[in-house]
């Protein structure tokens, strides 16, 4: 079959790779109708090299049809249309039956100290073969894999995947009273979904922070206040032109939905740059340890939450060994919640707004729609940002 497999740094290709086969019991085959090119995959393509393998399989955010299934799998059959969460869980351990599925206890990378495995996703989470290919290979596909109707285009329930249980899990951990105000930074899939989440469950003002033309006029024709970074000298005076919406103390919470990627440390782009490039042996611990993260908008998160507001993180960070100011922390008596999307915990809450009022925007929410041999422009495009590129959706 074709898939996207990783090669090096900005190096993704289209090859010929064994097709995959039942291997447990609780086993699925899916062949993929369409795979969402993520965020998170920018990761991979520029920042966490060190964790990759070349040959590895990219993607996690699939939708498709059964082709197999092993003896276990006795909810599906052949010929069943499914939408597969990202991450791998059982639905029977301690954690899963705590709505916590990304920390599966059954599923768990206990190798390398970890949650439930991602699909497509570095050998820290367990380099599971992933999405962005012909064919897919579901472990745990007696739980995971979600049945959806027959007729409606892929895009209505793809999201499923990921940029709806991610963005809706950032929404319900930024905790947003009835009629209050968040402020989101970072317009991508994410931080577009989490601001449309946000208006649907009752913010009365949702500000949003981008610096990408494109994703501020998109946000802006949806109802979001919109803030353009590059308006502003410093990241102060964008944190001052909030406040002064907000009666001077800051939106109820702050969803940060950029992460590792953000802008504003040379420093921290340095190291990262440098561990791309140096054996895997040396550049694994470097980028773990010391500093592969940027934390402007973390800090910028920090500062314009109000006193006693809420934090919620869905941009992935991944250093361990960052500064972070925990005087000002205590001091606002802030409180912060994060972690991967738990999909299972949040479908079912979802799911009645996949209708056909379509309240949330599903059905024109890709930018793009391309062929999987275009995936390497489509990474390049996304990227860099251009075209106007969002949301880019393959189709084998």
């Amino acid at each position: 079959m074709k898939a996207v497999t990783w090669q090096g740094k900005r190096d993704v290709r289209v090859d010929e790779v064994p097709d995959p086969k039942i291997q447990e019991p609780t086993d699925a085959v899916i062949r993929v109708t369409s795979s969402g090119l993520c965020g998170s995959d920018l990761h991979l393509y520029e920042v966490l090299t060190p964790f990759m393998t070349p040959g590895d399989i990219l993607g996690h955010e699939p939708i498709g049809i059964v082709e197999e299934v092993g003896a276990e799998v006795t909810n599906l059959q052949p010929g069943d249309r499914v939408v597969v969460p990202f991450q791998i869980s059982c639905g029977h351990c301690f954690m899963c039956s705590a709505g916590l599925q990304t920390q599966c206890e059954t599923t768990q990378v206990t190798s390398e100290g970890m949650g439930a495995p991602l699909f497509g996703y570095t050998r820290l989470y367990g380099a599971v073969p992933g999405a962005q290919a012909e064919y897919l290979r579901v472990p745990q596909a007696q739980y995971g894999p979600m049945k959806i109707p027959e007729g409606p285009a892929d895009d209505r329930f793809l999201y499923l995947s990921d940029v709806l249980p991610t963005a809706w899990q950032a929404v319900a951990y930024a905790d947003v009273p009835q009629g209050g105000t968040v402020a989101v930074l970072g317009l991508g899939p994410i931080g577009d979904m989490a601001c449309r989440i946000a208006r649907a469950r009752g913010a009365e003002r949702v500000f949003g922070v981008d610096l990408v033309t494109e994703r501020l006029t998109r946000a802006r024709a949806r109802g979001v206040e919109t803030y353009d970074l590059r308006s502003f000298d410093s990241e102060k005076e964008l944190v001052a032109a909030i406040q002064d919406e907000t009666d001077g103390r800051g939106p109820d919470a702050v969803i940060d939905a950029v992460g590792t990627e953000a802008h504003g440390s040379a420093a921290a782009r340095m190291v990262q740059q440098a561990a791309a490039v140096m054996p895997r042996a040396i550049s694994g611990p470097i980028a773990e340890r010391f500093s592969v993260d940027r934390l402007a908008a973390l800090h910028t998160a920090i500062e314009l939450v109000r006193r006693g507001g809420t934090i919620s993180l869905s941009g992935v960070y991944g250093g361990m060994a960052d500064p972070l100011p925990m005087l000002t922390l205590f001091d606002k008596q802030i409180q912060m919640r994060m972690g991967q999307a738990n999909v299972r915990r949040w479908s079912d809450e979802i799911m009645p707004y996949l209708t056909d009022e379509d309240p949330l925007g599903v059905d024109g929410f890709a930018t793009h729609h391309v062929p999987l041999s275009d995936a390497p422009h489509a990474y390049e495009m996304f990227q860099r940002k251009q075209d106007g590129a969002v949301k880019v959706v393959m189709r084998p």
